[in-house]
């Protein structure tokens, strides 16, 4: 289990290692510069700019500054807002799109693997076509369509929630569900093929001779193996819900990193893009790291499997 864990950590390492250097790399590639938008800029004023901010260095000097300065979480100043650094925008506004996040994937995980097990247990059933139905919905629909349908009719039309910010539960409904609505669909599907498949193994059957209650068969026999694809799923979604925040929280208006990330493609600040790309990436990268240990610990042939291969 030890090798295991360091593997999988040297490998998010390396991924980590490959993100930041594509990230330079494309934001470079760009045609342009920060200050191509502000044409009140003389000549001598630009220069002194790009010298404070090393665009004047050779490109391999600015990306040897720029892997130092992931080193040391120090991404420096915005350029469009040179009182604010980019640590005190992430302080700012990521807690906030966490929240958003957290909140959104939670919903998805308990509302789809809920769905998922009802449309296993009542298969070919009235709640089996109205929970693939749903599903089916939840996946075409992008969230963002979903986020001004959900502002329409229930804040402009029905008036029963607030249509944008972030105060109260109340501004919280609307966004957390068109966040949620996506990945719920995706999770109540594949938990609902995979209990499909489970139920119908052998040992469910042996459970079922003994006597056991269907809801105790459901919870401590099938869910925990109809939940393994889930768990593999599970941070690839969360990645797909903490950066679509981004949209959502502009729809919304949400004052969270969404707002500091589009304005700085907008405006070209590369310190901003650049940092907030890494900071996202690399909380995205251990999740999925963390979710590769559940994996394990839950399915113990994924050790001996990988054991073997090396072997």
């Amino acid at each position: 289990m030890r090798i295991y864990i360091i593997k999988r950590f040297l490998m998010m390492l390396g991924t980590i290692f490959i993100i930041a250097s594509l990230t330079f790399l494309l934001m470079h590639l760009i045609p342009g510069s920060p200050f191509d938008q502000d044409r009140s800029f003389n000549p001598v004023v630009e220069q002194n700019l790009r010298a404070f901010y090393k665009l004047d260095q050779p490109l391999y000097a600015q990306y040897f500054n720029y892997m130092g300065s992931l080193l040391t979480l120090d991404f420096g100043p915005s350029i469009a807002n040179p009182d604010t650094t980019v640590g005190q925008l992430l302080q700012r506004g990521f807690p906030i799109s966490f929240e958003l996040g957290i909140w959104a994937i939670s919903l998805a995980v308990l509302s789809g693997i809920t769905l998922g097990v009802l449309a296993a247990l009542r298969h070919n059933g009235l709640i089996d076509y109205f929970a693939m139905a749903f599903a089916v919905l939840g996946i075409s629909i992008p969230n963002f369509v979903l986020a001004t349908l959900l502002i329409q009719e229930l804040s402009v039309n029905l008036g029963w929630f607030p249509a944008a910010t972030w105060r109260s539960p109340m501004h919280m409904v609307l966004p957390i569900t068109a966040l949620a609505t996506t990945p719920m669909a995706i999770i109540a599907r594949l938990t609902r093929s995979s209990m499909l498949e489970t139920l119908s193994q052998d040992y469910i059957r042996t459970a079922k001779a003994k006597g056991l209650s269907s809801w105790r068969i459901v919870i401590r026999h099938a869910l925990r193996n109809a939940l393994m694809p889930v768990v593999t799923l599970l941070g690839s979604l969360l990645a797909a819900t903490l950066t679509g925040t981004f949209v959502i929280e502009k729809i919304f208006a949400i004052p969270g990193m969404g707002r500091y990330f589009i304005d700085s493609i907008t405006n070209r600040d590369y310190p901003v893009i650049m940092g907030t790309t890494v900071f996202y990436s690399s909380i995205l990268v251990f999740m999925m790291f963390l979710v590769d240990i559940v994996y394990s610990l839950l399915d113990p042939r994924i050790r001996l499997h990988k054991k073997a291969g090396a072997d």
